[in-house]
This record gives C-alpha cells, structure tokens and sequence, in this order.
C-alpha cells in the first residue's frame, strides 16, 4: 500500500515538532538538544516519534552507534529551513504593517571579532535596543563560511564575516580593514630577536601554523614562504598554538594585543610581514522588507559614515 502524506495541513503542534527536530539536527543528538529546548529526553523522543508517524517517514537513526540522519530526514529537514523561514518572513511582514518594531534579529559573526576597537556591530546592536527594547537579539558565532550560507538560507538576518569574494546575491556594507601581523611567544626562540638581527632564512626554517578557514588568495601568499606543520580552524586556535612557544603564525592586532602588551607575545618584523583583511555586514539583496533589520542597518550605516 503506498503511503500517504497526512501533512497536508500544518498545526501549531506540528510547528513545534518540526522546531524540536531542527534543534536535534542542529545540536547533533538528543542528548545534546535536551539542554537546548529545556525539555526531557524523553519529551523529545515522543515528539520524534509524534513527528516520524506523522510524516510516514524515518527521520533519523539513533542508538548506541550515535545520531544521524536518515536520506529521508535530510530532505525534511531542508523543508523545514524553508518553512520556518518563510514562517518569520511572514511574522516580520506583519510587524511592518503594525510599524512596530518586535521580533527577531539573526546575527551570524565570524570568531574574535569583539575585540575590534571599531565596535560599530555592538554599538548598532545598543542603538537598536535603545530604539526597540521588544527585539530579540540572537548572535552566532560561526566560521565566514556558515555566515553566507546562513544569510542566503535564510537562518540569518544579516552577519558580519571576511570579505574573500562577493556573492551577487548579497549586499555588503564594509565595516574596516584588519590588520595582521606575524607572532611568536616569549617561549619561543625568536622573541629574542631584534627585527635588524632576524634574517628571513631563520624565520622561515621555523614551525608555523596556518588557518584552515578561507582565505583571498592574496592573503594565502603571505602563507606561501613559511613551513606548515599545524593549521587551526580560527584565531583563538591560531593563538594557542603560537602560545606554545613552538609556532609563529599570524593574528590580528586588536586580538593579539592583550599578550602583547603583558610581554606574552611579540610581532616579528611588523612593518614586513603583515597583511589587511576587509570586513563587511553582509545581508541577502531579495530579503523581504524588514524594519529590525533596516534599523540595524541604519544605525550601523551612521556609525560608519562619520569615520
């Protein structure tokens, strides 16, 4: 008998199945969603089951082997993507005509950023909150990568990540360039070394690590000279390593300057060996008309305008 799909109408309890499905997508288990959505494990295998049944389809594989999704379950939980994003699009449709300013706003941020001295993200986030204490403010910190794929999914609102090439479906607001320079810790031979006294044959013979996360080609050339032997998928990983005293690798000023300035960490030769990474918030062109969103955007255009 072939089966039939009894979701033809959707209700405020299928909503929440599916919600608590993405979340055990997005968490990787079960176990892992339980402090998510704040309910027992066995709530959510209920609701599983619930949604499994009422789907006519296997979601899911769980056990002793861990959580995966089945063919099925990967389908579905694309569907859903879409669904709930159209879901918000029409709750941001109705706060515009209300001209009210409720809601979400979905940020995604690529790692260390917070330490910039330019803090137009933060400062638009506090505009905003001055403006419409009602909003809901959820920040993401993902690589750049899962920024863009956020936004053009539909997941994010809006994200602020590195600039390695354009997209012609987004729309980029450039915030600042960030400067990097090469570094090694007080444990390491080098800190010793005065910029006259380094030669480039010494630098290069030593350990580096590199960034696995993307790069513009024009940044990876300043990689090309330098022996890899570690590689770390963002600043903070990049930045234990060199601590350890056995790796010189590069980090932004404004990251780095903590250790630095406690004499933990020292730029070698910074006037040659340094690099710009321009940085950009990025939004989708097709979005649908948003008012939290367009404030944010406001306020950040007005911060970056004077500068």
């Amino acid at each position: 008998m072939t089966k039939t799909n009894t979701m033809g109408h959707i209700a405020g309890a299928d909503i929440r199945m599916l919600r608590i499905f993405k979340t055990i997508v997005t968490c990787g288990g079960f176990s892992a969603a339980e402090s998510e959505l704040n309910i027992s494990r066995a709530a959510i295998s209920m609701a599983m089951s619930d949604l499994e049944q009422r789907l006519s389809l296997k979601l899911c594989n769980r056990g002793r082997s861990g959580f995966s999704l089945t063919d099925e379950g990967e389908q579905v939980y694309q569907a859903i993507l879409q669904l709930l994003s159209s879901h918000q699009e029409f709750q941001l449709r109705i706060n515009s005509i209300h001209s009210e300013l409720k809601g979400d706003l979905d940020i995604g941020i690529t790692d260390c950023l917070v330490t910039m001295p330019q803090m137009q993200i933060t400062d638009s986030i506090k505009t905003l909150k001055g403006k419409a204490p009602e909003v809901n403010v959820n920040i993401e910190m993902v690589p750049a990568m899962d920024v863009i794929k956020g936004i053009l999914d539909g997941r994010l609102h809006t994200g602020v990540a590195p600039v390695t090439s354009k997209n012609p479906n987004l729309k980029y607001i450039h915030l600042y360039n960030e400067q990097s320079n090469l570094y090694c810790s007080s444990d390491h031979p080098l800190f010793s070394y005065t910029d006259e006294e380094l030669e480039p044959e010494l630098l290069f013979k030593c350990d580096a690590v590199f960034p696995s996360y993307q790069q513009s080609s024009d940044i990876r050339s300043h990689f090309n000279q330098f022996k890899k032997t570690a590689q770390a998928s963002d600043r903070e990983g990049i930045a234990f390593l060199i601590l350890t005293g056995s790796y010189i690798g590069y980090l932004p000023t404004h990251f780095a300057r903590k250790w630095a300035d406690e004499g933990i960490m020292k730029a070698i030769s910074p006037a040659q060996y340094n690099f710009l990474t321009p940085y950009a918030a990025i939004t989708r062109k097709d979005l649908a008309p948003n008012l939290i969103l367009s404030c944010f955007l406001e306020g950040l255009q007005d911060l970056i305008e004077p500068a």
